[in-house]
């Protein structure tokens, strides 16, 4: 099986990159580095000559590209060249959510429920996408209709051969009761945590799943530098 660069060259060390054509998701905790993982996957894909999708539901572009900015990843000039389409769906969705509270329009619009409606967003020529945050859409949904749309969106993407990363947070994971686990080709879990010996914060990855894929069981510490993501090595005992 093909595989994409993940734009961290450690990470490809490690899992080898990921399979083209399917779906990786990855969850983790607020501010544990699940998006920027994400901005290292499509700028390796837009230095390619790939045609990108980003699906923002939590962010305006001007902020992603600036938080890319940060890390050194210039996704500004794949914008301007075509190669990186980032789609408005976080403005829409406030936009029309103040359109329903003026009308005194008390339930769930479309827009905010409707994964599905997210594959008729993409161009039939994109090659990668990544979906960050797809837990906005779980908000008002339950676990059956979340699991028959997830699956339905997975398989429209892997029809398009597109190669994707859909990012989730884990209180919506968690809300949804982990099924999103069981549809994906692979799982990567971010976590911030307390070292017990030092009392230090440290940013933990952990490989929970690639499918046809040796994958190292212990968690992997990294740190976010200007530069972006760096694994750590595996402290000597």
């Amino acid at each position: 099986m093909e595989r994409l660069d993940t734009g961290i060259e450690e990470l490809n060390k490690k899992i080898e990159g990921y399979p083209k054509g399917r779906t990786i998701l990855i969850t983790g905790t607020t501010g544990s580095g699940k998006t920027i993982l994400g901005l290292h996957f499509v700028n390796k894909a837009c230095a390619d000559g790939k045609n990108c999708k980003m699906i923002a539901t939590e962010e305006i572009p001007e902020d992603i590209l600036i938080q890319a900015e940060s890390i050194g990843l210039q996704l500004r000039k794949y914008c301007e060249n075509g190669n990186l389409i980032i789609d408005r769906v976080y403005e829409e969705r406030t936009g029309h959510a103040k359109e329903v509270l003026a009308f005194g329009i008390e339930q769930l619009d479309e827009l905010q429920s409707n994964l599905l409606g997210l594959l008729e967003r993409i161009p039939d020529n994109t090659d990668i996408v990544v979906i960050d945050n797809i837990g906005v859409f779980t908000l008002n949904m339950s676990v059956n209709e979340f699991r028959a749309q997830f699956d339905s969106l997975i398989f429209g993407l892997s029809k398009k051969n597109i190669t994707t990363v859909i990012i989730m947070d884990e209180s919506a994971n968690e809300r949804m009761g982990g099924i999103a686990l069981y549809s994906v080709y692979g799982i990567l879990k971010t976590s911030i945590k307390d070292n017990p010996y030092t009392g230090a914060r440290e940013r933990l990855l952990e490989i929970l799943k690639i499918r046809n894929t040796k994958i190292p069981l212990d968690p992997i510490k990294f740190e976010i530098t200007s530069k972006g993501i760096v694994l750590l090595k595996k402290e000597k005992t």
